[in-house]
């Protein structure tokens, strides 16, 4: 396992804000033309070739925005990262750049994640949060246009009180896509993610259970800042009936789960039938600083994109000085939290999202309002 004190295993470059899409939850708060100090070609290559001083195996790095297709020198920047030796993924969105022609020279260049937002697993729900008409059957397209070039193709999805019942069919639909990888995503009131409303810390919990269920499917389930899902794991893979039975009733009344458990997951029964493998214990080990780390378009440092804790700058202080020596990343890594997240048994493989803490406490080292579990201590 990598030491997460020494590098992280993924590397999020935000290289551009300018995005032309208009979606309600975004944390960027994106537009249509890049802002004033974005590392030129220049300055993104000096930090491409800097981050070999990780030494190896070098950090994933992870091309975002807004829309990098956005940038007229990401082929440049991306061919450097290859050159290098880094392994290379890519965040765009859905619009005319990501077109076949560029699909094959990416696919030819070495590039081999990708990752794809899909937010409604209905075309009104989708095309309302982005706002634009049509992109859900465009999203569809370009995914299915993805999967055939060969591409590791990641669909990530926003959780939110309008879009949770969704989930179940969500599921379905990436069944049907042929997708592997779910990355699920929580709020954080960040951008313009402050507009839209989250569920409560008890719904939290019911979510995470479900989306345990899910893994039955053959669905790979990630959670991004909603690291207590991990909690659930190991509480549930401990016991063999959990991973081989599904009774819905019996694991709400052991647990202690609601009404929003039971209907998504009595749906998720519905529209994929049985269950057709076990489920899956496997579950990551990273956290905001820890393993995972952000550059923004100007080059500032955060220990994720949801946390905005400036932290450094890769032209002056450099990214592998900040994230080895940086104090505060260094009491994420250690577990040095506050509050319940301080004492909690599960805080070395969970430790709580540290931009939640930051965005509802001011305190990226306090514990994580939307866990509902009570810690003894």
């Amino acid at each position: 396992m990598l030491n997460f004190d020494l590098r992280p295993i993924l590397i999020f470059w935000e290289v551009t804000r300018a995005c032309p899409l208009k979606c309600k939850h975004c944390r960027a708060d994106a537009i249509i033309e890049p802002l004033p100090g974005e590392l030129s070609t220049d300055e993104g290559i000096q930090f491409i070739e800097s981050l070999k001083e990780f030494g190896k195996p070098y950090p994933i790095l992870i091309f975002t925005g807004g829309d990098p297709l956005m940038r007229d020198d990401i082929l440049i920047l991306i061919n450097t990262a290859v050159k290098n030796g880094l392994k290379v993924g890519l965040a765009p969105s859905i619009s005319d750049k990501l077109d076949i022609d560029l699909v094959r020279y990416l696919s030819r260049m070495g590039v081999r994640y990708v990752s794809i937002s899909l937010d409604g697993a209905f075309q009104q729900t989708h095309d309302i949060i982005r706002g634009i008409k049509g992109h859900f059957v465009e999203t569809l397209n370009k995914i299915k246009l993805l999967k055939e070039a060969g591409f590791i193709t990641q669909i990530n999805t926003v959780v939110s009180r309008k879009t949770v019942r969704e989930l179940p069919y969500m599921v379905r639909l990436l069944h049907k896509l042929g997708i592997n990888i779910w990355e699920v995503f929580f709020l954080i009131h960040v951008g313009r993610g402050t507009s839209v409303e989250d569920l409560n810390p008890s719904e939290y919990e019911d979510v995470l259970h479900f989306l345990f269920e899910v893994t039955r499917y053959g669905l790979e389930v990630r959670t991004v800042e909603a690291p207590f899902y991990r909690r659930i794991v190991l509480w549930r893979g401990s016991s063999d009936s959990d991973l081989t039975d599904l009774n819905i009733n019996n694991v709400a009344k052991r647990f202690k789960l609601g009404k929003l458990y039971i209907s998504l997951t009595t749906k998720l029964l519905e529209v994929m039938g049985e269950p057709i493998e076990n489920a899956s214990t496997k579950i990551a080990r990273t956290r905001d600083g820890s393993g995972v780390i952000f550059v923004s378009y100007n080059g500032d440092i955060y220990p994720s994109g949801f946390a905005p804790y400036k932290l450094g700058n890769v032209l002056m202080e450099g990214l592998v000085n900040v994230y080895r020596n940086h104090p505060i990343l260094k009491s994420i890594r250690r577990g040095s939290f506050k509050g319940r997240c301080g004492y909690c048994e599960f805080r070395d493989v969970c430790g709580g999202s540290r931009a939640r803490a930051y965005a509802m406490l001011g305190d990226i080292l306090h514990e994580d309002p939307a866990c509902v579990y009570q810690p003894n201590g």
